[in-house]
């Protein structure tokens, strides 16, 4: 009896402790709406329109999750975050429930800050800005360059690296922020302008001639972007990282936002898109969904590669290729995580 009370203490002590309550979901469904992180102003990723509508790769991504919990992907209310610490801050003091930016996921920021990245929506890398006039093709000739780098020691390290295998030297302009470091690099005081190379790509776009500019093909760091929810809540983190794998999944199996609605209504006989769709299986409920939790998450943008094309595609100003974030099948990295 002593050791049945015993072992109830230590229990109720231990879950005191080190447990978070699994409460976000009802916390959504009881505000109406989902709280999302996101970038103050990356063009093709989260800015917004000309009706004040917050748009973009990484927007439509908290809308897919909306979609999929709310039925409702307008169900959404936008925090911005001017910077990566600030954006923790919003995360892990519950503001929001979702961050959806450019924030890479490191050891660091995972284990360190008791964040959980649920997965990989976009894989990046630092890389390199110059002016097409320099007439220079590649990192390896930018020689004894100045180079403004926001961002901070890790930045100016990789840059250090860059130029140390290439047996040169470089000269760092470090800044406080990456919209002093745009300001330098269009001034003149720097020749090369560094940044993750999808910001690269993205602040390109808003020049007044983004042609008399070039981004370096090297990448010169690993930076794996994707959303992050608050350490301790699964409940929430499941339905966050099988909302992402739904996207890319529904790429790869070919489901779009213009067949989904047959699809749906005529199991296929390929039984994963069956389970994805909910026409199979009971993935919803082991979610806490309803059974068509992932049609309305593809239907509120389109998959993976729609909403890639359409915000930060080759025909978009930001002008990104598919490379990395190419489907595994098509040599690229993305992966959806089986649904069965």
């Amino acid at each position: 009896m002593i050791r049945s009370f015993l072992l109830g203490v230590f229990a109720a002590a231990s879950l005191g402790a080190g447990s978070v309550p699994a409460e976000t979901l009802d916390a959504v469904r009881e505000r109406g709406k989902v709280s999302c992180g996101i970038n103050s102003r990356l063009v093709g990723f989260s800015a917004p329109d000309s009706t004040d509508n917050w748009q973009g790769f990484d927007v439509a991504i908290c809308r897919a999750v909306a979609a999929a919990v709310l039925s409702d992907a307008a169900a959404v209310e936008f925090h911005v975050a001017g910077t990566d610490a600030e954006a923790m801050d919003l995360l892990t003091d519950g503001t929001i429930d979702i961050l959806s930016r450019n924030i890479a996921w490191t050891f660091g920021r995972d284990v360190g800050q008791k964040v959980t990245f649920v997965g990989v929506s976009y894989y990046d890398g630092q890389g390199v800005m110059v002016p097409k006039s320099l007439g220079i093709a590649s990192a390896r000739e930018l020689g004894e360059a100045t180079v403004c780098i926001p961002g901070g020691a890790g930045s100016q390290a990789n840059m250090a690296r860059l130029f140390a295998a290439n047996n040169t030297g470089f000269q760092p302009v470090p800044v406080d922020s990456d919209e002093a470091a745009v300001q330098k690099y269009l001034a003149g005081e720097c020749e090369a302008y560094t940044n993750d190379a999808s910001a690269l790509a993205a602040t390109r776009a808003t020049f007044e001639d983004p042609t008399a500019h070039v981004i370096l093909p090297e990448l010169i760091s690993k930076e794996p972007r994707g959303p992050v929810v608050r350490h301790g809540d699964d409940d929430w983190a499941d339905i966050v990282r099988w909302t992402l794998n739904a996207l890319i999944a529904a790429e790869e199996y070919g489901v779009t936002s213009a067949n989904i609605d047959e699809l749906a209504a005529n199991p296929t006989s390929t039984p994963e898109i069956n389970r994805l769709l909910g026409t199979e299986g009971d993935l919803g409920a082991m979610l806490g969904l309803q059974a068509d939790w992932a049609v309305k998450a593809i239907k509120a943008g389109g998959n993976y590669g729609e909403l890639f094309e359409k915000y930060i595609g080759q025909k978009t100003p930001v002008g990104l290729a598919r490379g990395l974030n190419a489907q595994w099948t098509n040599g690229g990295l993305l992966y959806a995580l089986p649904f069965r």
